[in-house]
């Protein structure tokens, strides 16, 4: 655990945050929307600011299709394979555990079996190109959410049909590549997460000893997004700096 401190200066619990414009483009199964994928660590909630749509999920317990329209509020655990569906300007602002890590490295998309067999098979699939305009981004982005999409039909498809086998080894597969990664995603929920929880228990002490001292810390903060319309899983993506 962190060294105890009496303030945390990120986001409320360690959270992160950006804005979604979910992708519109059409998909073979003639719905239009994002890359589904799943998060090994990590929370995610989907506050729906405008448009509508769905998020298609899928775990060991099955399939389900969860509506969204502005006022929505939606989460889910580790583990969820979540496809988002846009019906129309469908915009989200997403939330997510340990200072936004979901958009910084813990996501395994639902590749086809083979192009998950290691990690540099896997990071050649769905790397996106840095030094290439932003319709050959748009391209690629593209690329990798049709890759995606037909391992997450196959995946839902085997599971409909009593077959749990496709989806555990897809856990096992996104285990895999995820493990090298593990000692740096602790390292930032110790900074993130468990330092804001560590900040709360000695905010508490200070209280029930009465003393007021740790109040003159207070602080206040403000960021505009550092980087506005990146291309990510699930659409554009305005994002900010809140670690």
């Amino acid at each position: 655990m962190p060294e105890t401190c009496e303030t945390y200066a990120g986001l409320p619990g360690g959270i992160g945050v950006s804005r979604l414009r979910v992708y519109d483009w059409p998909t073979a199964d003639g719905l239009r929307g994002g890359t589904p994928h799943l998060h090994l660590t990590c929370s995610e909630g989907y506050a729906v600011t405008g448009g509508r749509g769905a998020v298609q999920t899928l775990t060991a317990s099955g399939f389900r299709q969860t509506p969204l329209a502005p006022g929505a509020l939606v989460w889910f655990t580790p583990g969820t394979i979540h496809r988002l569906v846009n019906d129309g300007e469908l915009e989200i602002t997403v939330l997510m555990q340990n200072c936004g890590l979901p958009e910084a490295g813990d996501a395994v998309l639902t590749l086809p079996p083979p192009l998950l067999a290691d990690p540099e098979t896997y990071r050649a699939a769905v790397a996106l190109p840095t030094e290439a305009t932003e319709a050959e981004q748009a391209t690629a982005a593209r690329h990798r959410r049709d890759l995606a999409i037909e391992g997450f039909t196959a995946l839902r498809e085997a599971t409909e049909s009593g077959d749990p086998e496709p989806l555990a080894a897809f856990h096992r597969a996104a285990v895999a590549l995820a493990r090298p990664l593990a000692a740096a995603w602790r390292a930032r929920w110790r900074e993130g997460a468990a330092a804001a929880a560590g900040a709360t228990g000695a905010q508490l002490d200070h209280l029930e000893r009465g003393d007021a001292d740790y109040l003159a810390l207070a602080s206040v903060r403000a960021e505009r997004p550092a980087a506005r319309g990146r291309f990510g899983m699930c659409g554009r993506l305005d994002v900010y700096d809140v670690a």
